[in-house]
């Protein structure tokens, strides 16, 4: 279990005296200002009552090609700050502000400026709000950074990247091991900066069943509307096809943080544009399985509208490019198909 103290803390190490099967890892996605170079980073670590699978790891994706890969480290290659995001794996380190790598094919280091975490409040610590003092669920979830602007270089196989006046955004999962079947996207990418989503659905083991759970923030310029399972928020529409993915949800007042709320509801529509990416492993019960396939080359189309005695005003209506896409496991359970 998680010390209490650390829940206040989310984007930090969650799993100090935590036994038994454990996963956590930190998603880092970095875009050049000329936005042909984009690349994920996601460091961790997966621990197992088989200690023969124990280890630390750094995956990576080159989302313009699709490409990835697992670099594979001692589970003692692994160490990470109470209270703050800070980790290392090997010569590698990675902060709220500031990733430096030493991989094979990627070395260097960049800094990160103005970033935008989901906001943590004493009886809501971050994106889980209450679910997050509810001990033993199958995967908690974080937003270190919504959006920020990236400084620095990478040298990515063999060829000097500078990623400085680019876009990043950083997140997190912990916990047992990922659900059973979600659809997952993110963008920062629209017309303006300061903008960003991150939406997912997906099943949620409780109390010997489960359900459809959400969770939706829309960062629009210092204001997060939250579409979540614990704000009331609804799923109107989850439709999935071949080729898009089309989600609707809609909450209250409540769901909204730090900004005026004159509408009484509030419906977010998405229709994502899929496209080929790259296979990512994931972590499940009998260790790091290849199993998710994610895109980094994805279109968001994002509406939403506020609502008041059947009045419908459109507040923001743009499309989010470079996006983040997963559609992962058995989806029938949670979307309609076509």
């Amino acid at each position: 279990m998680t010390p209490l103290a650390d829940i206040w803390t989310p984007i930090a190490y969650q799993g100090t005296g935590v036994r038994g099967t454990y996963f956590e890892g930190w998603y880092f996605k970095m875009v050049d200002p000329t936005t042909q170079h984009k690349l994920a980073v996601i460091p961790g670590v997966y621990r197992h009552k088989d200690r023969e699978l124990d280890h630390a790891f750094i995956q990576t994706l080159n989302g313009t090609t699709g490409q990835s890969a697992y670099h594979r480290f001692p589970v003692e290659a692994f160490s990470a700050e109470r209270g703050d995001l800070n980790v290392r794996i090997g010569a590698n380190r990675f902060r709220a502000d500031c990733v430096h790598l030493e991989l094979e094919t990627i070395q260097g280091e960049l800094t990160f400026r103005g970033l935008k975490p989901w906001p943590v409040t004493a009886l809501s610590p971050g994106v889980m709000g209450p679910f997050a003092f509810v001990p033993g669920m199958q995967c908690y979830h974080g937003v270190a950074g919504f959006d920020h602007a990236i400084n620095g270089c990478l040298t990515w196989n063999g060829q000097l990247v500078d990623f400085t006046g680019g876009r990043g955004y950083i997140e997190k999962d912990w916990g047992r091991a990922f659900p059973r079947a979600y659809v997952w996207m993110q963008s920062n990418h629209y017309e303006r900066e300061d903008i960003s989503l991150m939406c997912s659905v997906a099943t949620i083991p409780f109390a010997g069943t489960w359900f459809r759970g959400m969770a939706v923030g829309f960062w629009l310029e210092g204001t997060l509307y939250r579409f979540m399972t614990y704000t009331g928020a609804s799923i109107e529409r989850l439709f999935v096809s071949h080729d898009h993915v089309e989600l609707t949800f809609e909450v209250g007042a409540r769901g909204v943080v730090g900004g005026e709320t004159p509408y009484s509801r509030y419906r977010l529509a998405l229709v994502a544009d899929r496209s080929e990416g790259g296979t990512l492993a994931a972590p499940e019960p009998v260790g790091m399985i290849e199993r998710v396939v994610e895109s980094m080359t994805a279109r968001i189309h994002t509406r939403l509208t506020g609502i008041t005695r059947g009045t419908q005003t459109v507040i923001f209506e743009d499309t989010g490019e470079h996006a983040g896409l997963e559609v992962s496991g058995t989806i029938e359970e949670i979307a309609e198909q076509g």
